[in-house]
């Protein structure tokens, strides 16, 4: 069945409500207008209206029709497509029965789930302050003796891997005897005890890394946990195990030094699902609730009181104030955030945070900010980043550092006054993004932070990893050893170097280490492939390197030179458009497999329409 005129029309007749909303525009004339514009709107606003269609006929019905024909149309394994659409459909069959088409909210939903639609522009707003920005700047180092920080990200312990079951799998992840003939001794790729690089991690390797902590960095002033805790099943989560994970990573923790964690977008069930408060829905009420307790006690009553609010709190080490912010209220996988109206600040965490940095100020505090998705990343709605930067820009001699997790990387962003016209002089702030434990993106790694102790200023980054690669790994178990350290690594290679230990590495530093990765591929290949800890060594040079550049300077998302990828082509033939599959790109820690089967089901011609017509006459029947 083709997107035709008549079958347009045909929709139109289905419902008042979509009647109302195409007659507003004369839908298939634009379509059919625009649709050779791979930058065109038109063609994901047809989708969407045929969508919003079945989301009109209830959750119930807009569930299990994408799950029957996910799996009639081997979108993904039966179980993947009856759990990924049973969690998540409900919200987005919400989301589209609100949203109008077209709008900014639709244009955004076209972004992420189809990768069609241009960016829209960012919606001005300036953040209120307190008080002008003073004629500040970043303290100068005191070279008294550094104190030590630990930092890990994205641990994703799977319970359930099992030794021997099969890592070659169809799932998202594997190592798991998801049938009798993935079951260890039946099958001819069995896992290790330690981890494997298509599953997430074992209990033993977060075991380990724990104990590798202690015995490295034992003297550590406090450890920071950039977030996400569950594994990579997603359409296997609920509550009650959900729970039961965080609780258990948590514990293990027991014995580092003070642990201040964030939420990771894993946390939740379904995942990335966050409401902020002004939708007035407390469904996941119960992941602040489990966190907070947790985190109490290394950050006390009082700051444990307001992360139950909605993930964000501050707690006080020495002159120091450490932040932590929900970073999943401003994430484009979080769609609960697809509001008719998007929010400027969802749950006044701006200004919140606005509060605790003039505090931070007022005190003469410096602050770090942790949280877990880096907000230059295009994972970030552009809107709130733009936010976001203002308030980096007003407290700029305030922030230390911030630091992320979320990509699995190794990686550092910059944040400048000027994006038009980047510089060492203008370049504000650093954020420090960790590579992961789980071993999906390569060797397991934690870091450890030299940092001076009046300004807690960044004087070293040392990453440390336990080598996949090591014969003995899977048989006497992880060894933790130095991978590098930034100052010895990048430092020389800047003008003039900076090589003195109790030096900073500001953030013109980290600009002048760009500006070498501009004209030094040994550098730049070097950076690129310590991303996987050298465990996915890759290629990229050219617009690739020029792009990855850029979105290190870019802790702003909407300057990352990040480029939309069309998820489903269209093609005029006539007067039918036809659909294809374009390219579907999933994010190494995106949390929804909805998305991407949703993608597939779009392209797929025809196959929305029928499925629509038939859901209208079941629900017609009933």
């Amino acid at each position: 069945m083709k997107l035709s005129y008549a079958f347009l029309w045909c929709l139109q007749a289905l419902t008042l409500t979509s009647a109302a909303a195409i007659e507003n525009r004369d839908l298939a004339s634009t379509i059919l207008g625009e649709i050779e514009s791979a930058a065109s709107c038109a063609g994901c606003d047809a989708v969407l209206d045929i969508l919003k269609l079945l989301a009109a006929l209830g959750n119930t019905i807009f569930v299990k029709t994408l799950t029957e024909i996910c799996i009639l149309a081997k979108a993904d394994d039966k179980d993947v497509c009856t759990g990924a659409v049973g969690l998540e459909g409900p919200i987005i069959a919400q989301d589209l029965r609100a949203m109008s088409i077209p709008s900014h909210t639709s244009q955004l939903f076209c972004i992420t789930f189809f990768g069609l639609c241009p960016y829209p522009p960012v919606t001005p707003y300036t953040v209120p302050f307190p008080s002008p920005k003073p004629p500040t700047s970043r303290p100068a180092v005191s070279g008294q003796l550094p104190i030590q920080v630990v930092h890990f990200s994205d641990i994703h312990v799977d319970p359930f891997y099992e030794t021997g079951a099969s890592y070659n799998c169809t799932k998202p992840i594997c190592c798991r005897p998801y049938t009798s003939a993935e079951a260890p001794g039946n099958n001819k790729y069995p896992a290790g005890p330690y981890g494997n690089t298509k599953c997430d991690a074992p209990v033993s390797l977060e075991d380990s890394m724990y104990a590798a902590i202690k015995q490295i960095a034992p003297n550590a002033a406090f450890t920071l946990f950039t977030g996400d805790i569950v594994d990579h099943a997603v359409w296997l989560t609920n509550q009650t195990q959900n729970i039961k994970d965080i609780n258990d990573a948590y514990t293990r923790m027991s014995g580092l030094p003070p642990v201040y964690g964030v939420v990771g977008n894993h946390e939740s069930s379904p995942t990335n699902a966050f409401p902020p408060t002004a939708l007035k829905n407390n469904v996941e009420q119960w992941v602040y609730d489990t966190l907070s307790a947790d985190w109490s006690r290394w950050i006390g009553a009082t700051s444990a009181s307001a992360a139950d609010k909605f993930g964000a709190y501050s707690v006080i080490n020495g002159n120091l104030r450490v932040i932590s912010i929900n970073t999943n209220l401003y994430y484009g996988g979080n769609y609960w955030l697809y509001e008719k109206t998007m929010e400027t600040d969802p749950s006044g965490q701006f200004a919140w945070l606005v509060s605790e940095l003039q505090a931070a100020e007022n005190s003469g505090q410096r602050a770090y900010i942790i949280g877990h998705m880096p907000m230059g990343m295009g994972d970030a709605f552009r809107d709130a980043s733009n936010y976001y930067g203002q308030i980096v820009n007003r407290y700029s001699a305030t922030i230390a550092a911030e630091f992320w997790g979320h990509t699995h990387t190794d990686q550092f962003q910059i944040a400048y006054s000027n994006y038009t016209a980047q510089s060492y002089s203008n370049a504000l702030e650093t954020s420090y993004i960790c590579p992961s434990m789980t071993p999906t993106s390569g060797h397991p790694a934690f870091r450890v932070y030299s940092i001076d102790p009046v300004t807690y200023g960044v004087l070293d980054v040392i990453t440390y990893i336990a080598n996949l690669s090591d014969p003995n790994y899977q048989t006497t178990g992880p060894v933790w050893t130095k991978y590098y350290s930034a100052k010895d690594e990048y430092g020389p290679l800047v003008t003039p170097p900076l090589t003195d230990p109790a030096a900073e590495l500001t953030p013109a530093f980290w600009h002048n280490l760009t500006t070498v990765f501009e004209t030094s591929p040994t550098a730049f290949r070097n950076y690129k492939n310590r991303q996987t800890r050298g465990y996915f060594p890759t290629t990229c040079t050219g617009t690739c390197q020029t792009q990855e550049i850029c979105a290190i300077r870019a802790a702003e998302s909407q300057y990352n030179c990040a480029t939309i990828t069309p998820g489903i082509h269209f093609r005029k033939r006539d007067e039918v458009i036809e659909r294809s599959q374009g390219v579907i790109e999933v994010g190494e820690c995106e949390g929804s497999i909805l998305r991407p089967i949703l993608a597939k089901l779009a392209a797929k011609d025809g196959l929305l329409e029928e499925a629509v017509l038939k859901a209208r006459a079941r629900y017609r029947k009933e």
